[in-house]
């Protein structure tokens, strides 16, 4: 009898044995596995940044040439294609600068040089295409952006070789995390990075008068004016802008510091228990944006109306001369884009969008980003050519309905003054932009009418 219970005790001890080493097996070969992915995945990684790199190395060669040519051009159509060319590189250029595995401020100035190449192009493009030649100025600057071009390609086959040899890894920077670069240049190759930006410790941008100098030059938000205020003082900003008598309760959030403009954020309990979240810019304390959840089940308030009472809002705000331009409805809820008017002239990039309620007119919401990025007293004193001249530049078709002046805003973030004129042609409407100191064609854009609002394409 005991010769059987020992026996089926060594038998359990037998089967857990077995299992026991079933379960090192199977975690051996998951281990085996995950590794095997870890390392696919790393060698995926060095790839792509490898072959990041070495497209960047053929876009800022192709830059440098495109530069050389155009300081001998001597047509403005073959100055306008290889102008255009030289745009075109630069962007790609910036694109896999943008792809390598460096979240760090020390490429600060490569990027902003191949990003300064591509819109000065782009502009000397446009002089060319308009049948201008360049003058002494634009070739001198073409002619330091060359001069900048070479050092940034010498430097990149530098690091090529670096690559190639070992000296510098991809997987070294991504371990980093968020360490100063500078530290992770020490760690791998004291020449390598580090280099690239010396090159450019000098390089402050373009300073000129063209199309673009300004978005060259001013990156800062312009209307955000006032000293940085603690998480305290934006408190009570926030509590007076809603209005502390209609306030329960108030939560901090936290502070944003890698918004478009840094805020600090808060959560806000009405009377009606309705939430509010706000934000506050550290930077002068300003509302950057506003909004309160509520659900609105009817529409009572004519367009007319809420127009009305989102501008006597922004009033009542310290937003002064704002002017309705078009709107989106949805849910019983109107948001408002507002424009700042400076001596009748519209300044879209000055722009603040409102929500306004169609069942009560209560303001739902604001954001003044577009206010606070661009708003300044411009000079209005660059018109050059009149309103009746602005006009023979228009398409004989349009049927004019209304005529005015405007500053618009373009994609390389700079504005323009321009006629704006609103008219039609058959049944389709039309915004078209002339610009005022030249009389070029600026933009064109589509209104669209539909029962939810005004928008342009």
């Amino acid at each position: 009898m005991n010769k059987l219970i020992d026996w089926k005790n060594r038998l359990k001890k037998g089967h857990m044995l077995t299992i026991i080493c079933i379960l090192l097996i199977i975690v051996a070969i998951l281990g085996a596995i995950l590794y095997k992915k870890k390392t696919e995945y790393r060698q995926a990684s060095e790839n792509n940044y490898n072959m990041a790199f070495y497209e960047l190395v053929d876009y800022v060669q192709n830059v440098e040439v495109y530069l050389a040519k155009s300081l001998i051009s001597t047509t403005p159509e073959h100055g306008a294609e290889t102008l255009t060319n030289l745009w075109r590189e630069a962007n790609l250029a910036q694109s896999y600068l943008s792809m390598l595995p460096i979240e760090s401020q020390e490429l600060a100035n490569t990027e902003k040089f191949l990003n300064q190449v591509s819109d000065y192009s782009y502009s000397l493009s446009r002089k060319n295409i308009y049948n201008e030649s360049l003058t002494q100025e634009d070739l001198k600057n073409l002619k330091d952006l060359h001069g900048y071009s070479i050092e940034l390609e010498n430097t990149l086959n530098q690091l090529s070789e670096d690559l190639n040899s070992g000296r510098l890894e991809w997987g070294e920077l991504t371990k980093k995390g968020n360490i100063a670069f500078a530290q992770q240049v020490d760690n791998i190759s004291k020449e390598s990075f580090s280099n690239l930006e010396e090159n450019f410790h000098e390089y402050s941008g373009l300073i000129y008068d063209g199309a673009f100098s300004e978005h060259l030059t001013n990156n800062e938000p312009k209307g955000l004016t006032g000293d940085d205020i603690s998480e305290e003082q934006a408190k009570q900003k926030a509590e007076e802008f809603i209005g502390r008598d209609n306030i329960n309760e108030t939560t901090n959030l936290g502070y944003s510091e890698n918004a478009t403009i840094p805020v600090y954020d808060f959560s806000i309990k009405n009377k009606k228990d309705e939430t509010i979240n706000i934000s506050i810019s550290k930077k002068g304390g300003h509302v950057v944006n506003m909004n309160t959840n509520r659900s609105v089940n009817s529409e009572i308030i004519s367009q007319e109306e809420a127009n009305e009472l989102g501008k006597k809002y922004l009033d009542n705000k310290g937003f002064s001369n704002m002017k309705e331009t078009y709107y989106l409805k949805q849910e019983g809820i109107v948001t408002i884009n507002y424009a700042y008017t400076q001596e009748d002239i519209v300044m879209y990039p000055d722009l603040i969008k409102v929500k306004v309620a169609l069942d009560d007119g209560e303001i739902l919401g604001i954001e003044t980003t577009g206010y606070l990025n661009n708003h300044e007293k411009r000079n209005t004193n660059k018109v050059k050519i009149s309103k009746e001249t602005a006009k023979k530049t228009l398409n004989s078709q349009l049927n004019i309905e209304s005529e005015g002046m405007a500053v618009i805003p373009t994609e390389w973030k700079t504005e323009i003054l321009c006629y704006e004129f609103k008219g039609k042609v058959d049944d389709t409407e039309f915004l078209v932009y002339i610009n005022a100191e030249n009389g070029r064609e600026e933009d064109i854009l589509v209104i669209s009418n539909t029962p939810n609002g005004t928008l342009t394409m």
